[in-house]
């Protein structure tokens, strides 16, 4: 089964402090061969309340693929539990309303979570202890990695500029406020119909589009429209985006094509438990 939707968004997503992102971009793309195009937040830049706010309109006007670049859950299955020795729900959305119920950080932020509520879970540095003690994966991960995609980044690693700790966290509170409105897969079935969101990761846009492993930021229009095309997607006219609006646009176009791979969406290692627990990324297969 592969479903049909009529539009495609990639959200570039950001879990910093404060109120406004520059790290968030959103593009969107019909079917067809257009090239995808920024979507412009009402206010100088996004903040993740707006993203929410736009996708539920969004997803009421049209069939629409929305995909996020965050972890919707930490890893369960190998440990038994997201945060072990601290009771907590033990299903994504469960864990989501928790996320949301125990943070009161500005703009769905959930920085306290990590800094304060479940702190000994984290890792900030060498006072920690041993940093591989907190490496755990999901196994959607541990299969991406497996192939041969790159060792992905934990939702327990909060240090340095790749951490993807205190975004994925920030989103957990965002899909709590979206699922009423919008189902989440794997955690929810794919829709007969309407629109659904799913968690992306950029590099296998890039990695699809030809870019080399290691190497998936496009810095000039060259780069970008290479990228577009190998993805059968016209190409970008007018200023180059930064990375987080390039990374969307080329994440956007991969969507609507790899939307048609039936086995994007029964991917062999995803068992229910998983899909219950820890989700899974599109486009791990």
């Amino acid at each position: 089964m592969t479903p049909g939707f009529a539009r495609f968004t990639a959200i570039d997503w950001s879990g910093a402090k404060g109120a406004r992102h520059k790290g968030i971009a959103v593009a969107l793309c019909e079917a067809g061969d257009a090239v995808p195009r920024l979507i412009a937040p009402l206010d100088r830049l996004w903040s993740r309340q707006a993203v929410a706010d736009w996708l539920i309109h969004a997803a009421g006007k049209a069939p629409t693929l929305f995909g996020f670049d965050f972890s919707f859950a930490p890893p369960f299955v190998a440990r038994g539990s997201y945060l072990p020795g601290d009771d907590v729900p033990q299903d994504g959305p469960g864990f989501w309303a928790y996320v949301d119920a125990i943070c009161d950080d500005i703009d769905l932020g959930a920085a306290s979570l990590l800094e304060v509520a479940h702190r000994r879970h984290f890792y900030f540095g060498k006072a920690d202890g041993v940093k591989a003690t907190f490496m755990h994966n999901r196994a959607c991960e541990a299969l991406y990695n497996a192939g041969g995609g790159g060792k992905p980044s934990t939702v327990y690693d909060a240090i340095g500029a790749a951490q993807v700790a205190k975004a994925s966290f920030a989103g957990m509170r965002m899909l709590h406020h979206v699922r009423p409105h919008v189902p989440v897969w794997p955690f929810d079935p794919v829709p007969d119909a309407g629109s659904l969101v799913v968690e992306i990761y950029t590099s296998i846009a890039a990695r699809a589009a030809g870019r080399p492993k290691g190497r998936s930021k496009m810095r000039d229009l060259a780069a970008l429209n290479d990228a577009l095309t190998a993805l059968g997607s016209a190409p970008h006219e007018g200023v180059m985006p930064d990375d987080h609006g390039a990374d969307a646009i080329v994440t956007a176009a991969w969507m609507r094509r790899a939307v048609a791979q039936a086995g994007h969406w029964s991917p062999g290692g995803m068992t229910a438990q998983i899909a219950r627990s820890e989700g899974w990324t599109f486009g791990v297969t």
